[in-house]
């Protein structure tokens, strides 16, 4: 997940959203009238953290603490199952099949069951099995907003959900029986674990799809339009999950259902650029009942900001970008629990192949020519080592250092010598493509202070080769990755979300919801079709290992350094205590306690 765009992946982790029902609710743990702020580095979005513009962690947070699962990671990190909401059962091996049962008493907070509808919903969305065949949604997608545009055809069924990710493989519409539903897949599924969760809503889809007012009656439409494959009913339904929500303030009254959920917390106030607020979910009933009866996410960017802040009794929990200035100006405050480490997050630069601004690394010389310049080590003895001395360069796309396979495909896939600049090397590249001052549009968070450093670092070593580099910097670089047509280059980080073996698939597989600049290759996804069945450990890092070469063969672009992570608290709150992946700081927001002090 990307750290501020679900997120998507790393493969490997070294051993290392109203009507209130009037159902009773279970006894409450929460502390009447408790409050908390914690700051984050990016607004949020997007409740839909499961398409292709709202993947992103900063919309992933909220949708975690606001919705049920089957299961979860703690800090462990360790797969966790939640019971409370649902069991799930390895049927068969083969063909693998696996059964989901919601618990009988889960309910969305408008109090409508959760049910097979929202389960089945959750298999149409995400598998992409009942789309429309060879529909390419880019040429209806904004380049200036990365949503898509008043042209996109409404006859259309398009579900821009996490394909790739496990649940393609699930080909036949699966059978629903009350709250249960049974998937079969067509092969086997190494991680069949962690790729399936409820999603939106199915009746609200339903009946902001169909106009369909009754909830029983939305929910029966769609699952008869899903099982019927009813393109009519499926093209509104499509394009409602879609792009219904997609919102950057509290919807108004009219869109309230908006804002139905199913977890511990519910959207209660949303004001734009500013903060998002969560209160207690008094429908909720399952077992991670929150002690804190109100959550404000601050967006602030800046991370001096936020320390800032912290400083000033503003906000109560932080976990801004790390910094020598972040780190010194910690060490600083009193009253304020402060945790350091390393995240299960990378720094990486990648090269569109496609539909990119200028067309500039449609040529590989010139891909080649342009990682060349990128000052990688440089980068790092600037902005990280103040943080981290032992901080060194990451030279996998797959692997995380220390982890199983690493060293063997450093020694492999050739990335190492791009650790240096090269400057003589990429101008004789460009001189043997016959290309003269390439012109190349690189999209990155303008908002973030050490990533406008890493791009004046990455502007001033290209342009010495004779790049003309272009600032395509913004503030929404979030919703603008994968769109066409936006940028030539961009540098962001992948936020880990699973330990699953497979997570590398979403990302370099022809046309999976993570492979943002459009890169196929067959060999690849052959070894990644290999890897989906293989339980093997050694041949899976075999596998990883050579995709790792093709895709630097292919000069896909560069990983440039693991994060150097830091959270910080103040005395107003207990038990945080941070994880490696996704959603970090939240993973156990129900646990948080107000002191004395709140």
């Amino acid at each position: 997940m990307r750290i501020s765009r679900f997120a998507a992946v790393t493969a490997t982790i070294a051993a290392s959203a109203l009507v209130l029902s009037a159902c009773a609710a279970p006894q409450s743990e929460v502390v009447e009238g408790s409050s908390i702020t914690v700051a984050w580095n990016q607004p949020f979005y997007s409740y839909n953290s499961n398409t292709s513009f709202g993947n992103a962690t900063a919309n992933a947070n909220i949708v975690y603490l606001t919705s049920g699962a089957f299961n979860y990671y703690d800090n462990g990190p360790t797969l966790l199952k939640d019971e409370s909401f649902g069991t799930y059962e390895l049927v068969s091996e083969d063909p693998l099949t696996v059964k989901y049962t919601v618990a009988d008493d889960v309910q969305w907070s408008d109090g409508t069951p959760v049910d097979g509808a929202d389960l089945l919903l959750a298999w149409a969305a995400n598998s992409g099995v009942l789309n429309t065949p060879d529909f390419d949604p880019g040429e209806f997608t904004d380049p200036e907003t990365g949503e898509f545009t008043d042209e996109y055809p409404t006859d259309v069924v398009y579900f821009d959900g996490a394909i790739g990710a496990g649940l393609q493989l699930v080909t036949e519409t699966p059978e629903i029986d009350g709250k249960s539903i049974t998937l079969v897949y067509d092969e086997f599924f190494v991680d069949w674990e962690l790729v399936f969760g409820v999603g939106l809503p199915a009746h609200v889809v339903a009946q902001r799809a169909l106009g369909i007012d009754d909830a029983a009656e939305a929910k029966t439409a769609l699952i008869e339009a899903v099982q019927n494959v009813d393109a009519e009913a499926l093209a509104p339904i499509s394009n409602t999950w879609n792009s219904d929500w997609n919102f950057t303030e509290l919807p108004a009254e009219e869109d309230a259902n908006l804002l139905v959920v199913n977890g511990p917390y519910q959207i209660t106030d949303f004001v734009a650029d500013q903060s998002i607020t969560l209160s207690a979910n008094p429908n909720y009933r399952g077992d991670n009942l929150p002690n804190i009866e109100e959550i404000t996410i601050r967006f602030i960017t800046d991370p001096l900001a936020a320390v800032q802040a912290l400083a000033n009794g503003e906000v109560d929990i932080i976990s801004p970008q790390a910094t020598a200035d972040v780190a010194d100006a910690l060490a600083a405050l009193d009253g304020v629990t402060v945790l350091s480490g390393e995240e299960a997050v990378y720094e990486h630069i990648d090269l569109q192949f496609a539909e990119s601004k200028n067309g500039t690394f449609d040529n590989p010389l010139v891909r080649e020519a342009f990682l060349k310049t990128i000052p990688r080590q440089q980068i790092i003895d600037t902005l990280i080592k103040p943080l981290n001395p032992e901080a060194e360069v990451r030279n996998s796309q797959i692997f995380i250092p220390g982890a199983p396979g690493y060293d063997e495909t450093v020694a492999n896939n050739g990335m190492d010598a791009f650790t240096d600049v090269d400057i003589e090397g990429a101008q004789a590249l460009l001189a043997e493509a016959g290309v003269t001052a390439p012109n190349v549009c690189i999209l990155y968070a303008s908002n973030n202070p050490r990533r406008v450093n890493e791009f004046a670092l990455i502007q001033a070593s290209a342009a010495e080769a004779g790049f003309v580099i272009e600032d395509c910097g913004s503030p929404e670089w979030g919703g603008l990755l994968g769109t066409p047509g936006a940028y030539d280059a961009v540098f962001f980080g992948w936020q880990s979300t699973s330990l699953g073996v497979t997570n590398s698939s979403p990302t370099f597989r022809t046309g999976g919801i993570n492979n943002l600049n459009f890169y196929s290759n067959p060999e690849v996804d052959t070894l990644l079709d290999e890897l989906d069945v293989t339980l093997d450990v050694d041949r899976q890092i075999e596998i990883q290992v050579e995709i790792d070469k093709l895709l630097m063969d292919d000069f896909y672009g560069l990983t440039i350094f693991q994060f150097p992570a830091v959270t910080a608290f103040s005395d107003r709150v207990t038990n945080v205590d941070p994880g490696p992946l996704s959603p970090t700081i939240f993973w156990n927001a129900w646990d948080w306690e107000p002191t004395e002090a709140n």
